[in-house]
Formats: structure tokens, sequence, C-alpha cells
């Protein structure tokens, strides 16, 4: 397809009008490579609407420059092919007209003058234009042997009763056209034709004529913007995504953009290989260094002055292959190619080694030459190995494990293979890879122990592995980390840095053991078995109290208000403005969550997510996850989700480690609303799978299971499932009441079952537990079940015993249970409507709408999960606003949203809450508030 060359079609068509009447002209069309002079040149012709003329047309090429009069013996043979072919000429001299019958007798031998045959040349084109106009086209201009470009020249400057057009293309930048012969020509150009590159709409028809389809916009854009219009290299892209299988789509934009075909690397190849040195070794250097390198470097690589170096950078610009005349920038990466085709493979390492040293000697980043260290494929000097390490160093910072570790291997290439320096080399390369490879992490922190020679080295080195307090430990890092910690002995006996060592051996050892009942039991005991409070001054000593304290969570044998004290005393000295992420918060975070004092918890993780925003720092995974434990404890669930999910996203698409815990709360949201869209979820992203393993992790799925199962009407399978997550954690110790309410979920299946008697002994059981832990939500809620369970007055004593003990708890939702049941109980009088009405005041907060029946799906008397999903923060925000009375447009304004938005979230607020307008909204509102006051 010939586009967008209207204009250009009808300059020629004008002067060949003009060439009728006498007057001869000479039309330059010029342009950079693949801009479609030859395509537009070999069309001409059939474009023509008005073509009375007899057409000359001559290829000139670079591997015929030295055949004399080679273009010249075209011109005249293809109008003889014309008119002894089928007389479409016109012409009556037709068959007499061969270019032989011109050229002097020494027609081979270039000193051959060609004084004699000139004025003949120019006379017989005189009497061939005498009754039709003559077209001459020569394509590639550049190219043409010396004796044709004398002749064209005598002819150019002599147009006088030539009644002829002489058209002929060149390309820009090309060496040759800078030939004396060729610049008397185009200086002869009475017009200078530049086509511009192909517009959008253009790229578009391209596209649906390779295609066969309309292409999405992204898509045109995308190619219109890789190839700048040049046609050759558009055509070439599209092409080598047709055959690739892509399609004309936004999603396969990109990747057709990116394509790099061969046959265009060849033919911009070849453009290269016609140049003189200095443009092939500045395009050769700029290929080497790549778009991040200044002007001034490239010149030095290519081994030219600034002078020459901008000389050369003109011409490949007019080659068409920068993106502008002062930018060094390729026009696409197969222009890189190019530039390297030549090269072999010694040659390529050797211009990178040299740009390495150019590199190193301007100052430029440790990465950057690190780039070109690796690239030269050979050994380094004394510098590339402290190089490759600092680029390392920046990697990592800038959160990229895997580039950081290509630079460490690279260096471990030209390290001794024994000694301190190989072993540190290892150890860092370990701690690139356990963002990403827990295996490769292992395998080199063994080696590189195996070369060091002391004890405490050697701790040092194990401790780089993962500490596992949010992934499970493999059992070969435990083998690590256990001869670590045998070689440097008991803490007890140490002092100074390898007492820390010890310590943080010791903590990671007995986290790694935390589904032992033993292991836990031995925590509780070294906790109660202390005078005083247990030393906090250093990291590792708050890391050891940190694990003793999760382990002695998990099995709930120490009291609630202990485990949260100690815990507290480790937060006051981990400060929220820290740099990365406190290895001892995901311990800590259950610990308060599970003794039910969330409040100190709460406001450090708003204190360093307020930080962290402040600073520009990226999302930090584990701070959501842990958010959202926060918000679960106290109730509100849509908080919850909402720090629940970023959790999730981010883990799945980042560290595998993270996963474990984003999966654990995300699950713990999805049972506690009764969101069973939310809990398949996390199964069908992979997080189940990811996740396994982690036994927190696995029973929230399993419970999820259970949770589903009911809701299928297969409440005996349920209740089986549950009593196995029961049993499991009871096997590993795993008691806490508050962390993994089984109990609950099973009671509330056997009362539908009809099991009353089974019921009330697992209420006793999760009673006598909530007890010894200690927390008021356990309490509380164990009395709930057990006063519900009853049915009578020492039931309605339980379920007041039940709100006393939850006035005291940060889970307001427990007490709006607590509220609602015990008025229920009650039945009639005015404490039952003050109830009610502080249940409601407390449950809106936490998004949870008070319908009928809606906290106990099919179990008579049973509280259990809504079947609402909880309100959004923004529908919260929305309510309020409302219940204050302002107006949608006002709530618009306020929230800067739109009106629609603000009907739409409070259309799905009353659905949630089950009533049908402002007024209730508003009733609603008095009523907590009235309860807020009254308690």
């Amino acid at each position: 397809m010939l586009l967008e060359r209207t204009s250009e079609t009808a300059l020629v068509q004008e002067a060949l009008h003009a060439a009728a009447d006498g007057r001869s002209s000479l039309l330059l069309f010029a342009g950079p490579l693949g801009i479609g002079r030859s395509t537009w040149l070999r069309e001409l012709p059939a474009l023509l609407t008005d073509q009375d003329a007899d057409v000359m047309r001559a290829n000139a090429a670079v591997m015929e420059q030295d055949f004399v009069l080679g273009v010249v013996r075209q011109l005249f043979d293809s109008l003889h092919l014309a008119v002894s072919g089928d007389g479409a000429s016109g012409t009556s001299l037709g068959e007499d007209v061969l270019a032989d019958d011109l050229l002097p007798a020494g027609e081979d031998d270039p000193e051959a003058p060609l004084d004699a045959v000139l004025p003949a040349l120019r006379a017989l084109l005189a009497r061939l234009g005498r009754e039709r106009p003559l077209l001459i086209l020569v394509d590639d201009l550049q190219w043409a042997d010396t004796w044709s470009l004398r002749c064209l020249a005598y002819l150019a400057g002599r147009p006088q009763g030539l009644r002829a057009v002489l058209v002929c293309t060149l390309r820009d930048g090309d060496a040759r056209a800078r030939h004396p012969l060729v610049c008397e020509v185009t200086d002869a150009a009475t017009q200078v034709i530049r086509p511009a590159p192909l517009s959008p709409a253009a790229t578009g028809q391209l596209v649906r004529a390779q295609f066969g389809e309309n292409g999405e916009p992204e898509f045109i854009t995308a190619c219109h913007q890789a190839s700048g219009g040049n046609p050759v290299i558009l055509c070439s892209l599209l092409h080598a995504s047709a055959a690739a299988g892509l399609r004309p789509t936004a999603a396969h934009a990109r990747t057709a953009a990116a394509q790099r075909p061969a046959p265009l690397r060849e033919r911009l190849a070849d453009c290269l290989r016609a140049q003189t040195p200095p443009v092939r070794h500045l395009a050769a250097a700029l290929a080497i260094l790549g778009e991040q390198s200044d002007f001034g470097l490239a010149a030095r690589l290519a081994g030219l002055d600034m002078i020459g170096a901008f000389g050369a950078l003109r011409i490949l610009h007019r080659l068409g292959l920068l993106l502008g005349e002062d930018t060094p920038v390729f026009v696409h990466p197969v222009v890189q190619d190019a530039a390297e085709a030549d090269m072999t493979i010694a040659e390529r390492g050797q211009w990178h080694g040299r740009a390495a040293v150019l590199l190193h000697e301007a100052g430029h980043p440790a990465e950057e030459i690190a780039a070109q260290v690796i690239a030269a494929a050979a050994p380094g000097d004394g510098w590339s190995t402290a190089v490759l390490c600092t680029a390392a160093d920046a990697a990592l910072r800038r959160g990229a494990p895997r580039e950081a570790a290509r630079f460490l291997r690279h260096a471990l290439l030209d390290s001794p293979e024994q000694g301190t320096d190989r072993a540190r080399l290892l150890i860092d390369l370990a701690a690139a890879e356990k963002a990403y490879d827990s295996s490769a992490c292992e395998r080199h922190t063994a080696q590189a122990m195996a070369l060091l020679d002391t004890p405490h080295d050697r701790a040092a080195a194990a401790l780089r592995i993962s500490p596992g307090y949010v992934s499970t430990v493999s059992p070969s890092a435990l083998n690590i980390l256990r001869q670590a910690a045998a070689d440097l002995g008991s803490p007890d006996r140490l002092t100074g840095p390898e007492r820390d060592l010890a310590l943080r051996l010791e903590a990671r050892l007995s986290h790694s053991a935390r589904q032992d009942p033993a292991e836990l039991a031995r925590s509780v005991a070294l906790l109660r078995g202390r005078p005083g409070d247990p030393a906090v001054g250093s990291g590792a000593e708050r890391e050891l109290l940190a694990v003793l304290l999760h382990a002695a969570t998990l099995s709930g044998r120490l009291p609630a208000y202990e485990a949260a004290r100690q815990a507290g005393r480790i937060l006051e000295r981990v400060p929220a403005t820290g740099s990365g992420a406190p290895p001892v918060l995901p311990l800590l975070a259950p610990v308060f969550a599970g003794a039910d004092e969330v409040d100190a918890l709460g406001d450090w993780l708003a204190d360093r997510e307020q930080h962290r925003s402040r600073s520009g720092a990226g999302p930090e995974p584990l701070l959501q996850a842990e958010r959202a434990m926060v918000s679960l404890a106290r109730g509100r669930f849509a908080h919850a989700r909402d720090h629940a999910e970023r959790a999730f996203e981010h883990a799945v698409a980042g560290r595998p480690g993270n996963v474990a815990t984003a999966v654990t709360v995300l699950a713990a949201v999805a049972l506690e609303t009764g969101d069973t869209a939310l809990g398949e979820r996390v199964r069908t992203e992979g997080g189940g799978q990811r996740a396994a393993g982690n036994l927190a992790a696995t029973t929230m799925l399993r419970l999820m299971d259970a949770q589903l199962e009911a809701q299928r009407g297969e409440p005996d399978r349920a209740l089986d499932t549950v009593l196995a997550c029961g049993r499991q954690l009871e096997a590993s110790g795993w008691r806490n009441p508050v962390l993994f309410p089984w109990r609950p979920r099973a009671i509330r299946l056997l009362h539908r079952r009809g099991d009353l008697d089974s019921a009330r002994a697992l209420a006793e059981e999760e009673y006598t537990q909530a007890r010894i832990w200690g927390a008021p939500v356990a309490i509380g809620r164990a009395q709930r079940l057990r006063g519900r369970l009853r049915g009578d007055s020492e039931g309605t004593a339980l379920l007041r015993d039940a709100v006393e003990v939850l006035r005291g708890s940060a889970n307001e939702l427990e007490l709006a249970r607590a509220l609602r049941a015990l008025a229920r109980a009650l039945r009639e009088g005015a404490e039952v409507q003050k109830l009610l009405s502080e249940s409601v005041a407390l449950a809106m907060p936490c998004g949870v709408p008070w319908q009928e029946e809606a906290d106990r799906p099919g179990a008579p008397g049973l509280p259990g999960p809504p079947t609402e999903p909880a309100l959004t923060p923004t529908e919260a925000r929305v309510t309020a606003l409302a219940a204050d009375g302002l107006t949608n447009q006002e709530i618009a304004t306020e929230l800067k949203v739109g009106s629609r938005v603000v009907e739409k979230h409070l259309t799905n607020s009353y659905r949630k809450l089950g009533i049908s307008g402002r007024p209730q909204l508003r009733s609603l509102r008095r009523g907590a508030r009235k309860a807020s006051e009254g308690s």
C-alpha cells in the first residue's frame, strides 16, 4: 500500500504538463532510509492520472557502481523494452534506440572520453521527447556509476528543449550522497520533495491490510510511536507481529512495538556497512552504551573527537536512525541490533570492556558499569569486583534482588575459590536470593560457612537466611542454623556480639518449632520462670522475647494481659519511623490481637504508614496485613477487608514469604463476614497453594471450606471439617480461643443438628480455655455462647456477664452481639430497647446490618456471621454525612465525588442496613447517640 503520497505525485503531474509546453525540470525525492522513496518511484507512472509521457527508468545499486554507464544503459533499455514488448511507449524511434549506439568504442575503459557522447545523448533525448514528454526515473541516485552521473549532470544543467521530467530519489545521510557529481545533479533540482512520515490514520490502514481487521487504538498508537511513522519499520513490525500470531489488540500493543524483525535488522545493517568508519563506530558505541550514557562518552568510546562525533551524529539522524538531530537515541531497538550485527563475540566483549573502563573513569553509577562488565564476558580488573558489589547493593535498595544476584554471580567468577572474600560474596548473594529463591539462598549460605574460620562469622552468615517469621523454614535451613548455634554455644556463656548472634539463632530455632507442644511449653516456662521482666535492650533480646511471646500466645497458656504488656515493652523500642519492616512485627501483631489489646499497635502502625507516605516509600504488604489484624480485633470488618486485600495483592505479586500472613488475615475476614466470593478469590489467585505448610493459613482456609459446606446444605460434613481443624490445632498445642475460634463454629453446627449436649460441652471447653488465656473478647464470647445455649434465667445471667466483660474489650462487634443476645433473652421492657439501641450504635461503625435473623444462618438462637457484606469505609462515611442531614450534592462536594456516586453508595448502604431511606437512617443515628450517652 502506498499511502499519503498524493501531494508528491501531484507535483510530478504538474511538472509533466510543464514539460509538454517545453519547460523541463528535475525533481529530487529525498528522505531517510525506509521513508518509501523506491516504492513511490516504482508506482509513480500508475499513480499519474494524466500520463501522456514515455517512461525511462533505472535503479542504481551499490554493486554496480563500477559498471560504465550502467544507469544510462538501464534508462534506454527500459524504453526499448517498452516499445519492443507491446508498443505502449508510442515513440517512432523505439527499436532503434539502444544505449550501445551512443557509447564510444572504448566503453569499458574508465578513462574513455564522454565529451563526444554527451551532446549526442542530449540530442537523442530531445528527439525522443518531440511527440510526448519523457518521464525519466532514477532510483537511489547516490549509488549511480560515475559516468552516468556525468551524463545526468550534463542533462540537468541543459534542460532547454528536452521536454523531459527527471525524477531522482536520494537517501539522506549516505556517504555517496556527498559525491561532487551527485551534488551537481541535486543542486540543479528545480524542486526537492521530502515526504513526511505516515500519520496514525495511515498506520491504521496498514494494520487493517496486514491483519484483515481493524486495530484497536492502543495497538495502532504503539506501532506508530515505535516506528515513528517510517513505512519500512512500521511494515516490518506489523509483518513480524502477524507472523508471531499476535492480533491488533491493546493486549498485544507493547509486544508488537517491541518486535525486532531479522529482515529489518539486516537492511539497517546493510545501510550502516555503506557508511564511513566514524559513522559506523559511533553507531556501535551508542549500541554498546544504550540510552543512559551521555554523547561525550559515546564519542570517546568510538574514538572520535567532538567535531567528528557531531558530524557522524548528524549523518545517523539524516539516515533516519535517531530520534532527533541532537538526540543520540536510536529510533527503535532493532537499530541497536543492526549496529552490533557485524561484531564477533570477541569484538563485542572488547567494546563492552572499554565502555566499562570509560564509565568507571567518568564516575558513572555502579549499576551502569556493572552491566558493561557483565556484558564484556571477560575477567575483570581489580576494581570490577568492587563495582559489581556496589551495584548489587544499589539494586537491593531499589527492590531488584534478581538484578543484584546477577551482579554478584559475575563477581564470583573473578573471585578465588577459597577464602573470606569469596565467602562474603556468597553471603551477599544469599541475601539477595532469599527474596525469591530460598533453596539457592540456603545453598550459597552453606558454601560460605564452609569457607569461614570463626564461629562468629559462621553464625552471622547463617542469620542471613530469612528468619522464617512469616514463612516456613526448610529442613536444610534448620540444619544450617543448628550447626551455627552449636558452634557458637549457649547465649548464657557468651557476651557482646557473640551473645546477640546466639540469641537470634535461638529465636529462629525456637520459632521454627512453634508447632511442637513441647517447644510452646518451654517458651511459657521461660517467660514465667524469669525473675523480673526479660531484657529488651538489644535487638537480639527483643527478637527472642517476641518469639517466646508469640509461642505463649499460640498456646494460650500465659495471661493475655502479661503477653500484651511484654509485647508493649518491645514495641516501645521499635521506632515507627525506622527504615525497613521490623523483623519482630509479624510476631507481635498476633500477640496484641489475641490479647484483645490493639490500641498501642494500631497507633504504631498508623504512625508508620504516615511516615512511609511522607517519605515516598512503596507499599509494605506486612504492614497492611497487621492493620487488618487490628481492624478484625476491633470488629471493623470493612477496614479489615480493605487492608487485607491490599496485603494479599502485594504478597501474591511480590515476595512469596508474605503470602501466608496475607492469606490468613484475608481468609479470617471472609469467615467473619460470610463472604464466600472473597474466600474463593483467596484460593483461585494461588493463595491457598502458596500458603501450604503454614498452620495458621491452612486452618483458616479449612474453616472457610466448612463455611461453604454449611451453605451448600452439608452441615455434617462442615462439622467434620471444623472438628478436624480443632484436633490439628490441639495436637500442635495451639489453643488460643481468640486467634482460632473453631469451637464457636462447631457449636453452631452442633446446635443446628440438634445435638445440644455436645454443643454445651464444647461451650464449656471454650469458656475454660478463655479463662486460662484471660482476654475479654474470648471470655465474653464464651459466656454469650453458654447463655444462648441455656435459654433460662441462668442463661440470661451469663449473657449479662458477657456484656459486662465485653465492655472491656476492643471488639465492639462482639459487645454488640452480646447486647443483642441479652435483649432477645429479656424479650420486652425498657431495658430491651436500650440494649438494642446500644447494639445498633456499636454495629453501625463496624458496617454490620442488624436485620432480623441476620446474625444466625439457619441456626435458631445462635449467633453467626452476617449474611450481608459489611459497609465499606466510603459507604460508612456517606451514611454518616447523610444521617447528619447533608444532601446528596453536599456530600458529593465534601467527598469530592459525583452526586451519582453518592446515590449509589447510599442505595447499597440502605440495603445492607435493612432500611429504606434517610428517616430510618436518622433514627438509627439518634438511637446510637442516646445509647452512647447512656453507657
